[in-house]
């Protein structure tokens, strides 16, 4: 066979080939609509969990923080009939009464409610309340009046959800005014329940 003839058949066979074999197409698979969907619910959960985890780290630093300041309030102090010391606190506020009266007046309520709170954010804290009276009436009778005040104000944290074993209770009568002025201004002062913080 003439060498030109076999070039001509090499040809035509290499033709045949390349027209036999198409080109691979690459197809791109479109996401099912249940892989879309998937997709989204696992983006949407990652979020929330972003969220939440977001949320417990500012609760933590507030708490941090909170106790940071209740700490940085105390101040420790010895008192003469109770054992050891007892840090007073200036986020504990103060409660007055009338006159010869011990039971809460209302503007003193809103009080006794955020000392309430702060008890329940410090579950471990406990506290003494002490009665006060002015100087009038006699020893014993102010006394007597000093316990009434402070167990009134007891049973009113008790109504707010503090247990009564965190609170206990002491009456000064008139020992220890907290203006030892002799004025009607001076009295009102005097006529209170003070909120101590037990160290033991």
């Amino acid at each position: 066979m003439p060498k030109k003839c076999l070039i001509v058949i090499l040809v035509l066979l290499l033709g045949l080939v390349a027209l036999g074999c198409p080109k691979k197409t690459v197809m791109r698979e479109e996401p099912s609509a249940s892989q879309s969907a998937a997709d989204k619910e696992r983006a949407r959960l990652e979020a929330e969990q972003a969220l939440r985890e977001k949320e417990a780290r500012e609760r933590e630093e507030a708490a941090k923080k909170a106790q940071s300041e209740f700490e940085k309030s105390l101040v420790a102090k010895k008192y003469p009939g109770i054992e050891g010391e007892v840090l007073e606190s200036s986020l504990l506020k103060d409660i007055y009464f009338d006159f010869d009266r011990y039971d809460v007046r209302s503007q003193d309520a809103e009080t006794l409610k955020q000392n309430a709170a702060l008890l329940t954010k410090y579950p471990n804290v406990k506290i003494q309340v002490e009665g006060h009276c002015d100087e009038r009436g006699t020893q014993e009778y102010n006394l007597a009046l000093g316990e009434r005040r402070a167990n009134a104000a007891k049973r009113y944290l008790a109504s707010l959800g503090i247990p009564s074993d965190r609170v206990s209770i002491i009456s000064y009568g008139e020992e220890r005014p907290f203006d030892p002025g002799h004025t009607e201004e001076a009295w009102a002062k005097n006529r209170r329940a003070h909120f101590v913080i037990l160290s033991k």
